[in-house]
């Protein structure tokens, strides 16, 4: 007999109003795979534009989909051949697969052990849980797209939120300047994460008050927010400077521009390195607010308000 367990689903697309909590079977694990009792699960605004359906046409989905693509948890049973963690190990992953279906707002997951990392040992699971997506983002992002060194300036538009809250903390600990900007209520909130300067997105033109920070200009500018903040803000980009988004996709964009849209990729080595960091005390997680399963459709609406202070996250 099949394995039971609570989960959060909807069986087609659109707003809250089709998530329901439900029994479901767990997943049978195969080769390699794992099964992870999940502790806590992060909540992120991609969540709520999967279950609207705006990425249907560039990712496969299976219904009735489980939400969600982060977890900490504790690995229950192992597959053949899934040997790198013990049962009763603490992980943490970022668990999108190919196709769009078993997600984390569940009381279990099956994953390959690949995914998984070691959870880091000085953060709750609550804490843990809200660093996969944001944080491989922002690695992915400032590091690997933006080649952000040692001793530049980068311009993060959206400091605040979940992503550009690591953001910050990675970029300083890379020994960047880093200028955050988000609305005045949340300057003290960036300056407590390590950003150098602030900037209010109301009432000036972001570009402008960067250059009065930085007169030679930024050499990245890491873009979470999009829209008329990302326009004003080009004016402040060096003339070899980057420009990375997570939002936008080059539509609107100058075609001179040396730009890269990024959409996070799993990466187990890459959540190794965000864990030594939170190990040295460079890297923190501030979670507003812990839902339960039964309230996962007020976790999504509160994540679309694109208001959200740091993370929350849901507790099965």
């Amino acid at each position: 007999m099949s394995k039971k367990m609570k989960a959060a689903i909807y069986r087609e697309f659109g707003g809250a109003d089709k998530i329901e909590v439900t029994t479901v079977d767990v997943p049978e694990i195969k080769e390699g795979e794992v099964l992870v009792r999940i502790k806590a699960a992060g909540v992120n605004p991609v969540d709520a534009a999967v279950r609207e359906g705006y990425l249907k046409d560039y990712l496969p989905y299976t219904f009735p989909i489980i939400p969600g693509w982060d977890v900490a948890g504790v690995i229950e049973e192992r597959g053949f051949s899934a040997r790198r963690f013990e049962v009763g190990d603490a992980v943490y992953a970022y668990a999108r697969r190919p196709m769009v279906q078993h997600g984390t707002f569940a009381e279990y997951i099956v994953i390959p052990e690949s995914y998984l990392s070691a959870k880091p040992e000085s953060l709750s699971f609550e804490e843990a849980a809200g660093i996969p997506l944001v944080g491989l983002t922002a690695y992915q992002s400032l590091f690997d797209a933006g080649k952000l060194q040692q001793g530049q300036t980068v311009l993060l538009l959206g400091g605040s939120g979940g992503v550009g809250s690591l953001g910050i903390q990675l970029a300083k600990a890379a020994g960047a300047t880093v200028i955050g900007v988000a609305s005045e209520k949340n300057h003290a909130f960036m300056k407590e994460l390590g950003a150098d300067h602030t900037i209010d997105y109301k009432n000036q033109n972001v570009g402008t008050a960067a250059k009065e920070i930085a007169p030679d200009g930024v050499d990245l500018i890491f873009d979470c927010v999009s829209g008329e903040t990302l326009q004003q803000s080009l004016s402040a980009l060096k003339p070899m400077g980057k420009l990375v988004s997570i939002l936008n996709q080059g539509q609107d964009l100058d075609k001179s521009l040396d730009f890269t849209y990024v959409f996070v990729e799993p990466n187990s080595s890459q959540l190794d390195i965000l864990r030594d960091h939170a190990e040295a005390g460079q890297l923190k997680v501030h979670v507003s607010h812990a839902y339960n399963l039964a309230q996962t459709a007020e976790a999504l609406n509160q994540i679309q308000t694109l208001h959200t202070k740091g993370k929350i996250v849901i507790m099965p």
